[in-house]
């Protein structure tokens, strides 16, 4: 017959198995719970510099999260944002900003020597030919995102009217980002350009290279151009994003700001 003590070490043994054993299920049913709800690694691809080329319309054919940016008062640019609203494909404008090289702008231009009023009223008149515009993002802009009033007062228009602001960092000192928070603009910027190089091998390793920033940081966003072989290229690797267990989304979902969605919605009634 067993002593007491033989009983009590064999009794407290078995409570100890079986709290081990609720601790483990309990260890495993949080870390199930954790990623069946956790956000899952998305990616935002915006496609700009679009209006002077009617070749440009290829870009429709991307997924419908693809957003793409139109450059103002262009021949196309228009009638190809419209095509997109009606794809429920969202749209920004893709404003001229001065750069460092002296390159042309284009109209609908915004430079280093106007002042508010009339950084305020060409803003203005470009979303006045594309009013379902949900932001911008800049074209050029080496120099004027360097600037500090005409950034502020671009986003302080930005603000007056709930848009958003995408920083395509062209310049290394851009102060876009820190002048729309100062602003309270929903703000991000550009991870990578996919498309400097016009060939398979350079265009996918950039996306490779947008897929590994977004694993690092839950998000990342992509810039590429209306150029045939890019559009070609992504209508081949995006199909591919479900295999890596990434998301491709429009490029306001990455943006925690409940003005954007009002926006949106909004501009959907």
């Amino acid at each position: 017959m067993p002593s007491e003590a033989g009983s009590l070490t064999k009794y407290t043994q078995q409570q100890i198995f079986n709290i081990i054993v609720r601790i483990f299920i309990l260890i495993l049913t949080f870390s199930f719970a954790f990623h069946s709800f956790a956000k899952p690694v998305q990616i935002a691809i915006v496609i700009d510099d679009i209006g002077y080329r009617i070749s440009d319309k290829h870009a429709l054919t991307l997924p419908e999260p693809v957003t793409l940016s139109f450059l103002p008062h262009t021949p196309f640019g228009q009638s190809l944002a419209e095509a997109a609203h009606r794809q429920n494909k969202e749209v920004l404008l893709h404003i001229p900003m001065e750069s460092t090289i002296g390159k042309k702008l284009g109209p609908g231009a915004i430079t280093s020597d106007m002042n508010e009023s009339k950084i305020r009223a060409t803003l203005g008149a470009s979303f006045e030919e594309i009013p379902f515009a949900v932001g911008i993002n800049n074209h050029m802009g080496s120099h004027l995102t360097t600037l500090y009033d005409p950034m502020a007062w671009t986003m302080g228009y930005l603000k007056d009217h709930n848009l958003l602001f995408l920083d395509s960092v062209t310049s290394a000192q851009s102060k876009g980002q820190s002048v729309a928070r100062e602003f309270g603009v929903p703000v991000m910027r550009r991870h990578v350009f996919l498309d400097n190089q016009l060939t398979v091998e350079y265009i996918t390793g950039q996306f490779n290279q947008l897929l590994d920033k977004a694993r690092l940081n839950q998000k990342a966003i992509g810039i590429a151009h209306p150029h045939p072989e890019t559009i070609e290229i992504l209508n081949t690797l995006l199909p591919t994003l479900a295999k890596h267990n990434i998301e491709l989304v429009k490029l306001s979902s990455l943006y925690h700001a409940s003005n954007i969605e009002q926006r949106i919605a909004k501009k959907a009634d």
